[in-house]
């Protein structure tokens, strides 16, 4: 360790990206990145630049963007927060309302920034039990949390809970924040944001990363009761007033101008995954009933950790976490259809050899 680090920056243990070489080209399966573009009309929006909008700051409130967000789902723009990706805006959200005695709770399985933020800005936490099919169980919460976080889809299995659980664990609890990260809800899930309208200590947040094509422009946002984007928005301007540059909001606000396009990626992936999943049962695969764009896996006989690195060896990249309890799985993106043919075949070499 470094003498000049702090003693926080010393005791963190980091979120650890998904791998990114760079010595050839790969089939990249292992980050849960859309593969295909961004709609045209984001790409007429990012040319429409010019020099005077860089010259300047951005909005600091990207209006537009809340807007048309707000109109996308029905509601104010007073029920919108935005950020640079919604990994900032999860971590804004751990400073707004959980750093409280009592512990955060988030499942056992989960996304691994959670621990990494609380370990960032010193929250308690505990996690829940899985059960044996992989399911977020939320009985050993107990009556006095600080507060629950949860993906929904959870990351890395892609189940769902239903909108009736996430409504009775939100009633249940109503004098704690819940927040549920609904990164991946477009493929296959039915969004909580309605039920932000009926419940002020749900928020939940959402990224134009995965089924906007947006990874690369970093634009989250989260949806709630004023009251909780008022503390948000305390946070981010204690923190950097400008979280989205003007490029990003221009190219954002466009991406909801585009429903059609939006809906015809979205049901390519879910009809690849569909057709994937079938593949991988063909090949002694055990694979948890996703509504993401990714599937997590595991084979009868032959150990993940094997099969992550013969794929490489063969240009393509899964993801494969060392974890305890799911060290044996593999999750694996949907790329195009394509994609998928040349992992299946791939596969398939594997496992005959």
């Amino acid at each position: 360790m470094n003498s000049l680090w702090s003693n926080l920056v010393q005791n963190l243990d980091p979120y650890v990206a998904g791998e990114q070489p760079k010595d050839k080209t790969y089939i990249k399966l292992n980050t849960n990145e859309n593969p295909y573009p961004p709609s045209p009309k984001v790409m007429q929006a990012i040319q429409s630049v010019t020099a005077s909008d860089l010259r300047l700051y951005p909005d600091p409130d990207a209006s537009s963007l809340r807007t048309a967000i707000a109109e996308y789902y029905a509601v104010s723009p007073t029920n919108i927060f935005v950020g640079n990706g919604s990994d900032e805006v999860l971590g804004f959200a751990f400073v707004a309302f959980f750093k409280k005695e009592n512990p955060l709770y988030f499942p056992e399985i989960t996304y691994s920034f959670y621990p990494s933020y609380c370990r960032l800005y010193e929250i308690r936490y505990r996690q829940c039990a899985m059960a044996n099919d992989w399911s977020i169980q939320f009985d050993d919460i107990g009556d006095s949390p600080g507060g629950i976080v949860f993906p929904n889809p959870n990351a890395p299995t892609g189940m769902l809970l239903s909108l009736q659980q996430i409504e009775s664990l939100v009633k249940r609890y109503q004098d704690i924040v819940i927040v549920v990260d609904e990164a991946y809800i477009d493929f296959g899930g039915d969004t909580a944001i309605e039920l932000t309208q009926t419940y002020s200590n749900l928020l939940v947040v959402q990224t134009c990363s995965k089924s906007r094509s947006l990874a690369g422009l970093r634009v989250g946002y989260a949806v709630g009761h004023p009251n909780l984007i008022a503390a948000l928005e305390r946070v981010k301007n204690s923190f950097n007033a400008y979280p989205l540059d003007a490029i990003a909001i221009r190219a954002a606000t466009a991406s909801f101008e585009d429903q059609v396009y939006f809906e015809q990626c979205c049901n390519q992936i879910i009809e690849t995954r569909d057709w994937f999943t079938a593949q991988l049962n063909a090949l002694s695969f055990q694979v948890l009933e996703s509504k993401s764009n990714f599937v997590f896996a595991r084979h009868t006989q032959v150990e993940a950790k094997h099969l992550s690195k013969s794929l490489k060896e063969k240009a393509i990249l899964v993801r494969h976490f060392s974890s305890p309890k799911i060290d044996n799985y593999l999750r694996i993106s949907i790329g195009t259809r394509e994609d998928m043919e040349g992992l299946i075949d791939s596969l398939g070499s594997i496992l005959v050899a």
